[in-house]
């Protein structure tokens, strides 16, 4: 699993590549943490359209990342097939907004 991350303004992008899964846990929390230092930052995106596969640890690293975001909008975009699934199974369109 690999997390590119890019801004655009006051918005992380990161766009995750591979299975998101527990042994992608301290990429993603150096990549998420490197991203709210960033000054002004108000939103995040995680891209998901390189992800086919997600495991429950990942529904709590997104669960830890919104606790740590403190209030800066989290859009989860470009959900497909299992991840997609995954997501809706938990309702997690209810914690972030799903594109």
């Amino acid at each position: 699993m690999q997390v590119n991350v890019r801004f655009d303004n006051n918005r992380a992008i990161l766009a995750l590549n591979g299975n998101f899964t527990f042994e992608f846990h301290r990429e993603f929390k150096h990549a998420t943490t490197s991203a709210l230092q960033h000054p002004g930052l108000s939103d995040i995106e995680i891209d998901f359209s390189a992800v086919d596969y997600m495991d429950s640890a990942a529904l709590g690293m997104l669960l830890l990342l919104n606790e740590r975001a403190a209030g800066k909008k989290i859009t989860l975009v470009n959900c497909k097939g299992t991840v997609k699934s995954v997501l809706d199974i938990a309702n997690f369109g209810k914690i972030f907004e799903i594109r």
